[in-house]
């Protein structure tokens, strides 16, 4: 894999999914979806880590290596090295409740690089961005139909 040219390299986005204990149904479907999203070309992983926090507070790290299927994920992962420094996991770990497992993703949006290098091409900046959680869109939906 060659060396990411950051001109081009797209937003990148990270998300931390806490799993409760006792109570996690892992079957690989997560992963499925991910190994979708990564060979469509729709999504770079920059980073995977898993975090357990023990009854104690006590945080143990994975790395989470590739599959066969995204292969690269390490290679690019040593190329933009620093994502997410040791720093980052304990104020992330802060968040989550004792004796849970987290899952942390950093991801490239792929499919928005064109569009941003575009945009800084043009002397653009990202001056804000943001996410719509998809409770507030239910509420908001089931609150349309109740008024109408």
């Amino acid at each position: 894999m060659t060396s990411p040219d950051t001109d081009e390299l797209g937003p990148v986005d990270y998300v931390v999914v806490e799993f409760p204990p006792a109570t996690s149904h892992f079957t690989g479907e997560m992963a499925e979806e991910l190994d979708k999203l990564v060979t469509s070309g729709t999504i770079r992983i920059l980073d995977l880590i898993i975090l357990t926090k023990g009854a104690d507070g006590e945080i143990d790290v994975m790395e989470v290596d590739a599959p066969d299927s995204v292969g690269e994920l390490r290679a690019a992962e040593a190329q933009l090295a620093g994502l997410l420094a040791e720093e980052d996991v304990v104020n992330l770990a802060t968040a989550m409740e004792p004796g849970t497992t987290a899952g942390v993703l950093v991801w490239e949006n792929v499919w928005a690089g064109p569009f941003a290098s575009a945009a800084r091409r043009a002397g653009g900046q990202l001056i804000a961005n943001g996410r719509i959680p998809i409770q507030a869109i239910l509420a908001s939906i089931e609150a349309d139909e109740e008024g109408a």
